[in-house]
């Protein structure tokens, strides 16, 4: 993926690591000359001296490319202009830092896909749903060294007609990741996942892990080789 970042502080320069290991092609946006010549010699990714809400600068990082735009600036006056921007580019998935609640209805009138407290705040969080936009993320644990997401199983999906015992022992699934529970029939009930449990298409299914493990273990239900 294209991913442009605006504000390349801490959750910017470790979002953009974190891509960058993954093999996205990044570009970070920030005012400070200092940060953007660390991001550039020691992070690996495109970075752009400027501000993010001016759009000479949105059209030289590429705006009109990107399939994901990130704003972590420090206001949200910011972010919330870079949003726009961002949508009027046609970028398909924007993510913005929220410092203040009373713009949540202002995000979500411009289209931002995921507004993010600055209280949760993390970068392995970001990292999970701009990878994995087919899962739900519940809940971010320890300061975002651990999640619990909720992802839906395809036809296609390895696990459909497997025992939660199958599935365990199976070597693209992560050792460190535990399945919590699984949402499973018409209407949904909740199953204690015992090991002789047959997982189906259609069944939700909660994991818990490292941020890392889950990505792993959502690919190998969401049928993913990656």
């Amino acid at each position: 993926m294209y991913i442009v970042i605006a504000g390349g502080g801490l959750v910017g320069r470790n979002l953009a690591r974190s891509l960058v290991e993954a093999r996205h092609d990044v570009v970070v946006i920030d005012k400070e000359r200092s940060v953007c010549e660390y991001i550039y010699a020691k992070l690996g990714a495109v970075s752009i001296n400027g501000n993010a809400t001016n759009i000479d600068i949105l059209e030289d990082a590429g705006i009109h490319k990107a399939d994901v735009a990130v704003a972590l600036t420090r206001t949200d006056a910011d972010n919330l202009s870079i949003a726009v921007l961002a949508k009027n580019f046609g970028v398909p998935r924007v993510f913005a830092r929220m410092r203040n609640a009373k713009y949540e209805p202002a995000y979500k009138a411009v289209g931002v896909e995921s507004i993010i407290n600055v209280v949760a705040l993390s970068a392995n969080r970001l990292l999970l749903e701009i990878e994995q936009p087919e899962i739900k993320q519940v809940a971010m644990l320890a300061g975002g060294r651990a999640a619990v997401v909720l992802a839906k199983i395809p036809d296609h999906s390895p696990a459909n007609g497997k025992t939660i015992a199958q599935v365990a022992q199976s070597a693209a699934f992560p050792e460190k990741c535990v399945i919590t529970g699984i949402l499973q029939g018409e209407p949904e009930q909740f199953v204690i996942p015992r090991g002789n449990v047959v997982l189906n298409s259609g069944d939700r299914v909660f994991l818990a892990a490292h941020p890392d493990d889950v990505r792993q273990a959502a690919n190998f239900f969401l049928g993913k080789k990656k």
